[in-house]
């Protein structure tokens, strides 16, 4: 156990910031499963700007590193796209 009040404060921190980066974490990943589980094109491309702030926020304060938010925007961007393309009408 800690034995400064630096410390015990320190632990204290450390324990409401692995909390709230957890939560938004966990938040990122519900949105992308939600996108993934989307067929209309119009409400996908809705949510993938969303899903782009809340990995580009992950990223930016090194809860995620920068490239797999990269890869992770590269490939729901071609999910989308692929809807759009599956979802046109065949004349």
């Amino acid at each position: 156990m800690a034995n400064h009040k630096s410390a015990l404060k320190k632990i204290r921190s450390d324990a409401a910031k692995r909390a709230r980066n957890r939560y938004q974490h966990k938040t990122a990943r519900t949105f992308i499963k939600r996108l993934r589980a989307m067929r209309d094109p119009q409400e996908a491309q809705e949510l993938l700007k969303v899903v782009y702030s809340k990995l580009d926020r992950l990223a930016r304060k090194n809860i995620i590193h920068w490239k797999k938010a990269a890869n992770l925007k590269s490939k729901l961007t071609k999910f989308v796209a692929s809807l759009s393309t599956s979802a046109a009408p065949a004349s």
